[in-house]
């Protein structure tokens, strides 16, 4: 048995392919199913089946393409309610693929339909446990999605018992030497505390993860609760997508209107410029957002889809139609390729505005003269003050919050780092109109 772990970093998301006698069976695929077909092909192998441990929140998967191109069996607990085609797979099913044979475990908590898939190899007699977001290398998912995501909703303390009741008895027949590999790493807002770790053993997440440590339910409930990250508005819609199974990720991206030179924008829209921000504040489109895809340190999946709402139509400005290619391929992970209503280049009789740059020694010396807006989360913003006279204003909420701002004086956008900073500047630039606005960037790092 090989098996294969795929990275997509800028969501931290995992997915997998596993061989055994030329059949290959696929575990939580992205969207794009390339690298599937060519890991087959690598090893002169077919794919005869796709596995969902749950409906996903953060990304969309291509199980239903994988289906449609390959004829490959769909496995997915009946309790998703799935409306594509699919053998449902719940515990106590199993099947056999080569000299492999793959059981189903339910484990709710971080959704009430997750299941694992309990792998063994019978020659080598390897073993390895497919966690989906159930449990993570340090952690476990949060349980608090479903309120707000999908069709299927689940109160955040009735899946936080539930996940507790899965620590406690879901794992405890296998042995310490069975292989972990989550859906997610260290990143992923699916969880809070995840290691930078790609896969454990069920017996260092049983002496090292918190979930697994001698404690009553409620005081694993009140800390599985604590402090989860924030979440972004397109996880419920994601949750749908994968529900009814998405669209052909090549068709889908092929379709979209390319608009280059352009100088005029044709319709009110929001418009998401993806340059690199000193192009940006250079010249850019008035009302632009500036949410940046310079490389896949640039979260722009999860920052676009937290923006800009499911089915929100929008324009896309890039630098380059070299960049077209791969920002699409990006933008379709999180199934907002339907709503561009075009990919823009910028012409040269186009009116733009700029946006200054800060005097950060100015600012540094005369901080009370300026209005200073923290868009971090709260939980960073009340973890860490950097200004005592900020307003914690989350990005993910700044397009309505900004109401609420009312500056008698310069603002001042800062974040953790300088990227989330270059998007909320844009956003109040467009929002606060007569109001000068400053992004503090990267010197953030000086305070």
């Amino acid at each position: 048995m090989k098996i294969k772990q795929f990275e997509d970093a800028p969501l931290a998301h995992y997915s997998y392919a596993i061989l055994s006698k030329q059949k290959v069976i696929v575990i939580d695929p992205a969207r794009n199913p390339l690298p599937y077909y060519q890991f087959a092909e690598e090893n002169d192998a077919e794919i005869i089946a796709v596995l969902e441990t749950h409906p996903h929140a953060d990304f969309v998967s291509s199980h239903l393409q994988i289906h449609q191109e390959t004829g490959a069996t769909i496995y997915v607990s009946k309790m998703v309610g799935a409306e594509y085609p699919h053998q449902a797979f719940d515990e106590g099913n199993q099947f056999e693929f080569g000299n492999a044979t793959v059981k189903a475990i339910h484990t709710p908590g971080h959704s009430p339909d997750g299941i694992s898939f309990y792998v063994t190899d019978k020659n080598s007699n390897s073993k390895a446990l497919f966690t989906g977001d159930t449990l993570f290398i340090g952690d476990v998912g949060r349980p608090d999605l479903r309120e707000k995501a999908g069709n299927m909703k689940a109160k955040r303390q009735e899946l936080a018992e539930a996940m507790y009741k899965t620590v406690q008895e879901k794992f405890t027949d296998l042995a310490d030497d069975v292989l972990i590999y989550p859906a997610h790493g260290a990143g992923s807002l699916c969880g809070k505390n995840m290691s930078d770790a790609a896969s454990s053993t069920l017996g260092n997440e049983r002496t090292g993860n918190w979930a697994f440590q001698d404690q009553t339910q409620e005081e694993f409930v009140n800390e599985i609760l604590k402090d989860q990250p924030f979440i972004p508005s397109y996880f419920g819609f994601n949750v749908d997508i994968n529900k009814k199974g998405a669209a052909n990720f090549q068709q889908s991206t092929n379709g979209i209107p390319l608009k280059l030179y352009t100088n005029t924008i044709e319709k009110q829209l929001p418009i998401v410029d993806v340059r690199d921000e000193a192009d940006f504040k250079n010249g850019h489109f008035e009302g632009s957002f500036n949410i940046m895809a310079r490389s896949e340190s640039d979260k722009i999946e999860t920052w676009l889809g937290a923006i800009i709402q499911p089915e929100e139509q929008f324009y896309v400005v890039v630098k380059s139609v070299s960049d077209i290619e791969s920002i699409l391929s990006r933008i379709a992970k999180i199934g907002y390729e339907k709503q561009i209503e075009a990919v823009l280049t910028i012409g040269r009789e186009a009116k733009l505005v700029s946006t200054e740059v800060l005097d950060v020694e100015e600012f540094k010396a005369n901080k009370e003269q300026y209005h200073i807006i923290d868009i971090r989360s709260k939980s960073e913003h009340q973890n860490e003050v950097k200004f005592e006279s900020s307003d914690n204003h989350p990005l993910n909420d700044l397009r309505k919050s900004a109401e609420e701002i009312k500056p008698n004086k310069h603002v001042v956008v800062h974040c953790a780092g300088g990227y989330r900073s270059a998007a909320g500047a844009s956003i109040l630039e467009a929002k606060l109109k007569g109001s000068k606005v400053y992004d503090l960037s990267s010197a953030i790092e000086d305070f």
